[in-house]
């Protein structure tokens, strides 16, 4: 009787294990601070300046600096224009004051180091869009109209990208999340998807993306990246 209950408590204990060990795992597909910043970018894309408030907030007790989090939403304004991009920024503004007085002092972070001049913003960008993508970027579009391709790599690409305090992970962690809460933009969100994969980002890590959207921002962007990552895989 005795051994049957010990053999009964170590079958709970195991089951206990295996459930904890399985939440350990979908919790950490994303940091902590990788987390944070998708509810960043998808609020301050869509303007909803009280809940980028709380995010903003939420990111920087958890991990995110302050350069980081000023990175995220000026490399926004590529994606959702200016307006959006220094709404979110003057919101950040009045967080980091609300926090000062309050006496939390966060950390800044670092600042973008100077870019090379060894190489054009042009020459530059095309080799970080073709790393990015994976090959050459040319024709369609970028014959039919040269000069949004040609700022798209020298400033998108060369100018935004190839600044060195924010990893491309993280910026395509931002750019997925800010495409996915946005109308009419379901091409360059499938784009994005498929460049996460290509800067190392595993399919767990872009199912923990969706999963966070869901749960943090609305149903309906969890959903369009979980359609794009179901249809990738099924290709």
């Amino acid at each position: 009787m005795r051994r049957a209950v010990i053999t009964g408590a170590a079958v709970l204990l195991l089951c206990l294990y295996g459930i904890i060990s399985e939440a350990k795992t979908v919790n950490t597909t994303l940091s902590s601070r990788q987390q944070a910043i998708v509810p960043i970018a998808a609020f301050a894309a869509s303007g909803q300046i009280p809940a980028l408030k709380i995010a903003l907030h939420d990111g920087l007790d958890g991990g995110l600096t302050v350069n980081e989090i000023k990175e995220i939403l000026v490399q926004l304004y590529a994606y959702a224009g200016f307006p959006r991009s220094l709404n979110a920024l003057g919101a950040f503004q009045q967080v980091l004051g609300e926090r000062e007085a309050k006496g939390i002092h966060d950390e800044r972070g670092k600042e973008a180091g100077p870019v090379s001049q060894e190489k054009t913003s042009l020459e530059r960008g095309t080799e970080v869009q073709t790393a990015l993508v994976g090959a050459p970027v040319k024709g369609g579009l970028m014959d039919f109209a040269p000069a949004v391709d040609e700022f798209l790599k020298a400033h998108l690409f060369g100018d935004i990208f190839g600044r060195d305090n924010l990893d491309w992970q993280s910026r395509e962690i931002a750019t997925v999340s800010a495409l996915a809460s946005m109308d009419g933009v379901e091409s360059q969100l499938r784009s994005h998807c498929r460049i996460s994969r290509n800067v190392g980002l595993t399919a767990e890590q872009m199912q923990a993306l969706a999963a966070v959207l869901r749960a943090k921002v609305s149903d309906c962007a969890g959903k369009k990246v979980d359609m794009i990552l179901k249809e990738e895989d099924g290709k």
